[in-house]
């Protein structure tokens, strides 16, 4: 038995001989195929292939490569730019769709005439020949929830002199009387859904214009990072950024105659309305002096988005109310370069 078991283990170690034709060469095929890389046609598109977890696969290495070729390619313009030195050419301005946007022909020009003329008779041309001083009426719709209860107290303390009351029901066209009554420059409300804050409507009085925005990505005091001490009862600047068409022009004039003159500059506070693509971002921060070259800034919240929906003439009147603008999103937003403010 032993030695049949040997007899079978050599049998095993045997190597098979592969077959020669008659010219003495080897028919025999290699068993395992050398690894080849895939060659694609120049007009090849990862959507043709199949297996979703390949097309991931050469997604991400494709991905992969054009970045290194960028970063390749900005070291070389680099050295370039070291090698001539002040005779190097200016850098290229990257293209954004903010600096790509369409033209729009109510553009406000500062030297125009007509919009001098505007802005001398407008609604708001009181509060800029300081014949009014602001006084700001802050409200909710009916029943708030904390969150928007919360919002509406910070709202407040970084506007100076506004009150904050609850509508207990009242209509706004029995509230908007008795606030020109109590000679309030403007009334504030704070719409929420699903507990949720998400409108504004803010009227200018007595006679107006009143615009709706839609108000999102709304944030605390204390769901901010890195926030600093509350706001001080000092009155704060007023930054305007970026509103350059007629319609932005007489938003930004709304949000500026919300602040008072005169702002006090021992206090370091900024109110900052930036709008950026038809978003009006509200940012509230304090300033820091770290030594004579180096200022930092520290945000105080709250912080939100608005988004214009309409403006509307006179005060608050949604059924007989004339409206100047209303956005039409399917008739407006068909260029993603079209800008409104």
């Amino acid at each position: 038995m032993a030695g049949g078991e040997e007899k079978k283990k050599k049998s095993k170690k045997k190597m098979k001989v592969p077959e020669q034709d008659e010219g003495g060469e080897s028919s025999a095929q290699p068993t395992e195929p050398e690894e080849t890389t895939a060659a694609f046609p120049p007009s090849f598109s990862l959507s043709e292939i199949k297996n979703k977890q390949r097309r991931h696969f050469m997604f991400l290495k494709l991905k992969q490569e054009k970045r290194k070729e960028k970063i390749a390619m900005k070291k070389k313009r680099k050295k370039e730019r070291d090698a001539l030195g002040d005779k190097a050419p200016p850098k290229p301005v990257p293209k954004t769709i903010e600096n790509q946007r369409v033209y729009d022909e109510t553009t406000v020009d500062p030297e125009d005439e007509e919009v001098a003329f505007d802005e001398a008779t407008d609604e708001f041309a009181p509060y800029f020949n300081r014949q009014t001083t602001p006084k700001i009426l802050i409200t909710t719709s009916d029943r708030p929830r904390g969150r928007t209860v919360k919002f509406t107290e910070q709202l407040s303390s970084v506007i100076p002199n506004s009150h904050v009351y609850y509508r207990r029901g009242l209509a706004l066209k029995k509230i908007i009387p008795q606030c020109i009554a109590r000679e309030f420059t403007d009334l504030i409300v704070i719409n929420e859904d699903r507990k949720i804050a998400n409108g504004l409507v803010l009227s200018h009085l007595p006679d107006g214009p009143t615009a709706h925005f839609k108000m999102s990505n709304v944030r605390l005091r204390k769901e901010l990072k890195r926030k600093g001490k509350d706001p001080t009862e000092h009155k704060p600047e007023v930054i305007l950024n970026n509103f350059t068409t007629r319609l932005g022009h007489s938003i930004g004039r709304m949000f500026a105659s919300l602040y008072p003159h005169d702002p006090a500059f021992t206090g370091r506070q900024v109110a900052t309305f930036h709008n950026q693509r038809d978003y009006i971002f509200f940012r509230y921060h304090r300033y820091l002096f770290k030594s004579e070259k180096k200022v930092g800034i520290q945000e105080l919240g709250p912080r939100f988005t608005l988004k214009l929906r309409s403006l509307q003439k006179g005060t608050f009147d949604s059924k007989y109310g004339e409206y100047e603008w209303v956005h039409k999103r399917h008739e407006m937003d068909t260029s993603r370069r079209k800008f409104h403010l």
